[in-house]
């Protein structure tokens, strides 16, 4: 059974592991390049777009008009409240008020004085009285009542209750328990009729003929798929080793036909080749690219130079040349002034000393 099963599925799995390898290239290959291409070109060309117009268009006029806005409700508020609110507070407040509380107090008095003390009189000397007589009344109307209902309460219990309790007690209740004996005899009769005609046949055949069968059928189907998903699972995953060792041999056998020439060709041919074309022919002319250039940068610093000079000879031969700018004369320094000598008691400083010629003089005695 398990070879059986092996063989139908071997080609299931092994075309399930090629739709699985593909789907797996196709997504890395494929749909995630192009769902992060149309991410960027959403972000690009939605969101950008969006955000810019949003921060430096709709946030600077949504700022606008809510100042707009505030200014001008700023500006409508105090008309507003000098038209339709000032007016009618000191309306409610200094004319409605003090009126309202006038009538009021005009309406209660004369409430109190028409209607409440008028009232208070008309209940305390007329109604209060006819109260009274109702009541004494209603109160011998009562007592004629409950002596009537005392007889008619008397001669119903003697002519309807008693009657009525014997009647229960010696009649209906011993008829009664006949007619309950009775059913309970044919209700007995009844239930092992059944009993033995039906429900002890039916309790035989389900117990001994029933269940058997139905457990032995169970067992089998319990056994049959048991077997059969252990089987398809050891199937499947021997399938698994299978697709998995074709897989690799047909990716040595692809690697070997396909690639492994193009790496032979891309590292014994095209390498040398390249590095030939690199060492022989690309580097000497990058670097006599690179010499041109240099030559013609310093021929046109040159040039560059001599319109210079020759631009400078000619406006010098034309306007001269240019004077130099004079300098500002420096202010002599400013010196801190000298501290006098003391004087003798002479009344002569330092500077007034004789010369070494002449004699003391009249001042210097002593």
């Amino acid at each position: 059974m398990r070879i059986a099963v092996l063989v139908l599925v071997v080609p299931v799995r092994m075309v399930w592991d090629a739709l699985a390898a593909c789907g797996r290239a196709v997504h890395r290959g494929v749909l995630r390049p192009v769902g992060r291409g149309l991410s960027w070109l959403g972000h690009v060309l939605v969101v950008a777009p969006l955000t810019w117009v949003y921060r430096r268009v709709l946030t600077p006029i949504g700022h606008g008009i809510a100042w707009t806005a505030r200014a001008f409700g700023t500006a409508l508020l105090w008309p507003a409240k000098a038209l339709f609110y000032w007016p009618w507070a000191a309306l409610w407040r200094y004319v409605l008020v003090p009126a309202g509380v006038a009538v009021g107090v005009a309406v209660a008095w004369l409430v109190r004085h028409l209607v409440v003390a008028p009232a208070l009189w008309v209940y305390r000397w007329v109604l209060t009285p006819v109260g009274h007589a109702f009541r004494w009344l209603a109160g011998g109307f009562g007592r004629l009542v409950r002596g009537l209902g005392a007889g008619l309460a008397w001669l119903g219990r003697h002519l309807v209750v008693l009657p009525a309790q014997w009647c229960h007690r010696h009649v209906l209740t011993p008829v009664g328990h006949g007619v309950a004996w009775l059913a309970r005899g044919i209700a007995a009769a009844v239930t092992a009729l059944v009993r033995w005609t039906v429900v002890v046949p039916a309790v035989a055949v389900w117990r001994y003929v029933l269940a058997p069968v139905g457990r032995a059928v169970v067992g089998a189907v319990t056994v049959v798929v048991r077997e059969t998903g252990a089987a398809f699972g050891h199937c499947w995953r021997v399938a698994g080793y299978v697709s998995r060792a074709v897989g690799r041999a047909l990716g040595t056998l692809l690697r070997w036909i396909f690639v492994e020439p193009f790496r032979w060709a891309y590292r014994t041919v095209l390498t040398p080749v390249g590095h030939a074309v690199r060492d022989g022919l690309w580097r000497p002319v990058r670097r006599a690219a690179g010499a041109a250039g240099r030559s013609v940068r310093q021929g046109l610093a040159a040039a560059r130079q001599s319109v210079r000079q020759t631009r400078a000879d000619l406006r010098r031969a034309l306007f001269g040349a240019p004077g130099q700018p004079e300098r500002a004369a420096m202010p002599r320094p400013r010196r801190e002034p000298g501290v006098p000598r003391a004087r003798t008691l002479g009344k002569t400083s330092g500077r007034d000393v004789s010369s070494p010629g002449r004699g003391p003089g009249p001042g210097d005695a002593g």
